[in-house]
């Protein structure tokens, strides 16, 4: 098999490439290293891969590189046109940080990008065509589980574009056939997480035995996945029928103070929480009900919380 990851040396993406060349599959992997945090860890991400032949490492920004003139070696059509299957993961991430001026970026990376990427998929035929999205096209709903004929009410700028993807890749395949899937990620957690995210974040005070800044009073709960049962449902997607949109969740609900006594319990040490209002975009609750992904494609997380903060608690302390 063929792919195409886009996105390929970010925390899922990096996950899900080695996992498809541990498979024996051809990988053509697109990143453009932007800064949104330091490119010299997305490249720590691609180590592994880039040992193995099987995989090629296209640098570019997808837009630039959907240009009519972009050599014809590079172009993304001609990428597109030698793949099975696209595994659609770039985008700007963040739901704080895609309030005000940043907007432009959210709606390009994951507006756009997503756009010009259907085009040329639609345009030269693959077996199928995978689009990441998130829980956070539900928004702040007291409505648990989320199940996915809910109302969507983005409670975020990120959100809104999430949505927007979402939809335009159910466009493609409701009036063009194209073999499209989405998927609604749900806190995903695990070795090489975001050094934005919660769970890095909360790891890296303990281990320099700082207070982990907490927004709310902890009461807030959520679905946690790790990112191995989230490569899991990925790679098991293509088989759902072309427009379906599917949950990717850990399988239960656990509210933050839950979950610090957890870490505290996994790193052996004393958990030291310091306070601060809740955040704009952030939302109160997310649960997801997994019942269509296990019917359509089988899925069923496999990792629980406790052996996931292990895993990602022993990288960190070995690249700290």
């Amino acid at each position: 098999m063929r792919a195409v990851v886009t996105g390929c040396a970010g925390f899922i993406g990096s996950s899900l490439t080695d996992r498809l060349l541990e498979l024996g599959n051809e990988v053509v992997g697109i990143d453009s290293f932007d800064d949104y945090y330091a490119p010299s860890a997305k490249r720590d991400n691609l180590a592994g891969a880039l040992r193995d032949p099987a995989f090629t490492l296209v640098e570019g920004d997808l837009l630039d590189l959907a240009r009519p003139d972009a050599a014809c070696t590079g172009s993304l059509r001609e990428i597109i046109s030698a793949a099975d299957h696209v595994y659609h993961l770039a985008a700007q991430p963040g739901v704080r940080e895609s309030w005000g001026r940043t907007f432009e970026s959210y709606a390009r990376n994951n507006v756009l990008a997503t756009q010009v990427l259907l085009e040329c998929a639609k345009d030269v035929g693959v077996e199928s065509f995978v689009c990441a999205s998130s829980s956070s096209v539900y928004g702040d709903t007291d409505m648990l589980p989320m199940d996915e004929e809910a109302a969507c009410r983005p409670y975020s700028p990120y959100g809104v574009t999430k949505l927007a993807g979402e939809n335009l890749a159910r466009l493609y395949a409701r009036n063009f056939g194209m073999p499209a899937v989405v998927l609604r990620f749900f806190t995903v957690y695990g070795p090489r997480q975001r050094p934005d995210m919660a769970f890095h974040r909360f790891i890296r005070a303990v281990l320099e035995d700082r207070d982990i800044e907490v927004f709310g009073d902890g009461s807030q709960t959520r679905d946690f996945t790790f990112v191995g049962d989230i490569v899991d449902g990925i790679l098991a997607a293509p088989a759902a029928p072309a427009g379906s949109v599917m949950n990717l969740g850990g399988g239960c609900r656990v509210s933050l103070a839950e979950t610090l006594d957890v870490l505290g319990s996994v790193m052996g040490r004393e958990v030291r929480i310091k306070r601060s209002p809740v955040q704009a975009g952030d939302v109160r609750d997310t649960w997801a009900s997994v019942t269509r992904a296990r019917e359509l494609i089988g899925y069923e997380p496999k990792v629980d919380l406790a052996a996931g903060l292990d895993a990602e608690y022993r990288w960190l302390a070995s690249i700290a």
